[in-house]
């Protein structure tokens, strides 16, 4: 095994990497959507983004396991990633109203559609796995 295949093998369970990825690249986002804007603006987009996204990169797999756990049927499906999709975009939108961040839909837009994509992904694994199929 060559050491890029170690490397990328130890990083895909790590979920000290996967905050710091979240965090970087969710802020750097941000503050990408946010260049047209002064420094402060930009930096501030950027941290709340990025501080946001590493919270909910730790929390989002083990909230829709628990929810998972707790439904059956068609609901297990469709219910824990309304909750986060909605969740998530109430916090977003909450957090970057309070900090002042220009670009608001822009600076959401990807990381709303990266992790309601991932939670529906993500339950529809869980809930097939449940389901036997």
């Amino acid at each position: 095994m060559s050491a890029f295949q170690r490397l990328r093998e130890a990083a895909a369970g790590n979920t000290l990497f996967h905050v710091a990825f979240a965090f970087f690249a969710m802020g750097g986002w941000a503050a990408f959507a946010n260049r047209d804007h002064s420094v402060a603006e930009i930096l501030t987009a950027g941290l709340v983004q990025g501080a946001i996204s590493a919270l909910l990169t730790l929390c989002l797999k083990k909230f829709l396991e628990w929810f998972a756990a707790r439904l059956r049927g068609w609901p297990a499906l469709v219910v824990p990633p309304l909750i986060t999709a909605s969740t998530i975009l109430t916090i977003l939108w909450s957090a970057h109203s309070f900090a002042g961040t220009p670009e608001i839909l822009v600076t959401i837009a990807v990381p709303f559609t990266v992790s309601t994509t991932y939670a529906i992904l993500y339950n529809l694994r869980l809930w097939r796995q449940a389901n036997g199929r």
